[in-house]
């Protein structure tokens, strides 16, 4: 029987430097299988930089990445993606001038086998894989609510759709551990609430590990197991959403006042769902 590694993502000490600047300093992540990380922090904290360097965009000064027990660093973004990470990013990166379910079919590339030679002389190959791609882009447009707009050009879709989209060609690639780079950013309340509900059901119906960057305070505190907090690019704090709020560090580093008062009222609503329950 085959030993399934504790954590599908490590990151070990993992320190970047451009120039004379340290962007990310000695910072450690742990992610459990199927959970849900959020990582939080002042603008300019790491948080993108360390991303890029877990997904392979940027090279790491020291440290390691496993995935799944694997090293990957200096293993090329392509066949990062074809191991089994995907992401999106913290500026909406569509093909605005194709449509929705082409977009969805590029986010299957990576899993695709059929070649240029395959595409010029429509083999059987070719045939049959871009029928089960537009089968399956049917299906992930069904699963984040999108199917009205299949026909319709990415650029013409309303914003939030526009993140739904990008998470939909994320899981093309049939990622076991997907990186949100502020899903919710700009987001009007309606918005915000169902890509909450979408990040939930792609945890409890596709059992996929998620780890994400976000501002919302209300966002992070509802969804995340725990979370990790940077600041100038060094780790000041890690915990579950309750620990996090009584850390005295977090608070005078970047929550604040108003956002203590969020995280208050959370914890009270959900100390009353448990003593309802």
């Amino acid at each position: 029987m085959t030993r399934k590694p504790p954590y599908v993502l490590e990151a070990q000490n993992i320190t970047i430097t451009f120039g004379g600047l340290t962007a990310v300093n000695n910072v450690s992540l742990q992610v459990p299988y199927q959970s849900i990380i959020s990582i939080i922090g002042p603008n300019g904290a790491g948080k993108t930089t360390f991303f890029n360097c877990i997904s392979g965009f940027y090279s790491i000064n020291s440290g390691v990445v496993l995935f799944q027990e694997r090293p990957i660093n200096g293993i090329p973004t392509d066949e990062i993606a074809d191991m089994g990470i995907s992401r999106t990013y913290q500026n909406i990166r569509l093909f605005s001038n194709m449509t929705v379910m082409e977009n969805v079919m590029i986010g299957q590339q990576p899993r695709l086998h059929a070649n240029c030679l395959d595409a010029v002389l429509q083999t059987y190959r070719n045939r049959r894989e871009e029928k089960q791609s537009i089968q399956k882009a049917s299906n992930l447009l069904e699963f984040v609510g999108l199917s009205a707009y299949a026909d319709d050009l990415a650029k013409n879709l309303p914003y939030g759709a526009q993140r739904r989209l990008e998470i939909a060609r994320a899981l093309g690639n049939n990622p076991h551990l997907l990186l949100l780079d502020e899903p919710c950013a700009g987001m009007n309340p309606h918005e915000t609430k169902a890509m909450i509900e979408l990040i939930n059901t792609l945890r409890s119906e596709l059992k996929i590990t998620i780890v994400l960057i976000e501002h919302d305070m209300k966002v992070v505190m509802n969804i995340s197991d725990s979370i990790l907090v940077l600041d100038h690019g060094e780790r000041i704090a890690e915990g579950s959403p309750e620990e996090i709020q009584k850390d005295q560090r977090v608070i005078e580093a970047y929550l604040g006042s108003g956002t203590k008062n969020v995280i208050e009222k959370y914890s009270k609503r959900k100390s009353e769902k448990v003593h309802q329950s």
